[in-house]
């Protein structure tokens, strides 16, 4: 018997299972949300439907569907398909099913899929374990992910997929799965549960079907049935559940971005007690501490720079610190890391500087290379008078020779204005030195 099966052949689904898993879609016609990726004639659906998939990455928030189509994909493939969980599934059991493949291929030419979810979580050697067969065609891999791939997937084996991005489900789509599930599962039906509140359960799962579904079996079976066998699910009976009050933080829609505007609004603006606080309200709403990790990469140099380059620094250790320890400590790592950014000097010189240079190549692009900086390997290049008259800085006092390293229609720009906040002073002081009498623009 093959390797999870009953996944692949969508043989009957476990009495015991949660709701979420009992009422699972096994077609594509069942799926509800991503239509960009599964609606008529689009190229998930595709690939799907002719049986042709190829390597893909499936990135996007919890209960989005990503697993959901794996169990799609194992409907409707004549593929073998494997199944592995990253959390506990090591380079054995990848090896184990890389073999069982190349023997299927060798004796059937039969293709063989590999399904891991929460790929992110294999480390370096057991993703590079994967590269070959990858590649070679021996698996077709569809990985599913909460993360960032270009953080978290190898580059060769990124390079070897393709990426689809699963949108947060709408109030619609969770209307329609919650409707679903009522409709299609024998124990908890429309007939058996009144539910007093559902904009309350979908704001509850955050987005999270799976965890709409698995929440609201939870509450029914808190609740007695009434004389006429209904259980009536209130608004209490689901804070209970999900052990959440009421919060205004919906970490899918409009209050995430307005928190992680305030979030880096009030660090910019030099309050490391607003920080803090907003750091607080996303932490408490079940904001990804990554998220707000890389978020602070970002800002260490937009709004900081050289006005003080250790935030660039602390902000990188930061993402690693919180990649490494999770949660709950993780928000004493982000805490400290808000609290020097905020209180830090401030600068936007590099914004400002590449946004002006970008703009200039934008308006005259490819514009030559003056001779003197060319590189110059062969006799030709030599005769062509490449590289001459460069002069070499290091030869020269204080390590500076003034001499044009600007295409000659842009030799008197001026993009980087350092300021005088921090570090930042000093760095001004000496371009000064060196450059600003002879380069000005106007």
């Amino acid at each position: 018997m093959e390797l999870f099966e009953s996944l692949k052949t969508g043989s009957e689904k476990r009495v015991h299972a949660p709701l979420a898993e009992r009422v699972r879609p096994q077609t594509l016609d069942e799926f509800v949300g991503q239509e960009h990726l599964l609606g008529k004639g689009k190229p998930l659906r595709l690939m799907i439907e002719n049986d042709e998939l190829r390597s893909v990455i499936l990135w996007g928030p919890p209960g989005t569907g990503k697993t959901t189509i794996a169990h799609v994909v194992a409907a409707h493939t004549q593929a073998g398909f494997f199944s592995l969980n990253a959390v506990s599934a090591g380079v054995k059991e990848v090896r184990e099913i890389i073999a069982k493949a190349d023997a299927a291929q060798k004796a059937q030419g039969r293709k063989t899929i590999l399904f891991i979810d929460e790929i992110h979580r294999f480390n370096k050697a057991q993703q590079d374990a994967l590269l070959h067969s990858v590649e070679s065609g021996i698996l077709t891999l569809i990985g599913a992910t909460t993360e960032n791939p270009s953080f978290e997937v190898i580059a060769p084996l990124l390079s070897r997929s393709r990426v689809y991005v699963l949108e947060p489900l709408t109030k619609n789509d969770l209307v329609r799965i919650l409707e679903h599930a009522l409709a299609a599962d024998s124990t908890i039906t429309k007939k058996a549960v009144e539910i007093s509140d559902v904009d309350f359960l979908i704001f509850l799962s955050g987005g999270d079907a799976r965890r709409m579904l698995n929440g609201l079996e939870a509450a029914f079976y808190l609740v007695k049935p009434d004389t006429n066998g209904v259980r009536k699910v209130t608004k209490k009976n689901l804070e209970d559940v999900f052990q959440r009050s009421y919060s205004l933080y919906d970490k899918t829609g409009e209050q995430h971005y307005d928190t992680i505007s305030a979030f880096i609004k009030s660090i910019r603006g030099s309050d490391p007690d607003a920080g803090i606080y907003w750091l607080a309200r996303m932490l408490d709403g079940g904001e990804d501490p990554k998220f707000i990790a890389r978020r602070l990469i970002i800002l260490a140099s937009e709004d900081i720079g050289n006005a003080d380059s250790f935030a660039s620094v602390l902000a990188t250790n930061c993402f690693t610190a919180v990649d490494y320890v999770g949660m709950p400590e993780a928000q004493i790592i982000l805490a400290h890391c808000v609290a020097y950014l905020a209180s830090a000097p401030k600068s936007n010189a590099a914004v400002a500087a590449i946004g002006a240079a970008m703009d200039d190549v934008h308006r005259l692009p490819n514009l030559p290379v003056p001779l003197h900086l060319r590189n110059a390997p062969t006799n030709l290049m030599k005769e062509l008078d490449y590289g001459k008259e460069y002069k070499y800085s290091h030869d020269f006092q204080n390590n500076f020779v003034e001499q044009q390293y600007l295409p000659d229609s842009l030799k008197e720009a001026l993009y980087y204005r350092p300021t005088e906040n921090g570090r930042e002073k000093t760095i001004k002081e000496r371009l000064e030195m060196f450059w600003r009498k002879k380069r000005k623009k106007n």
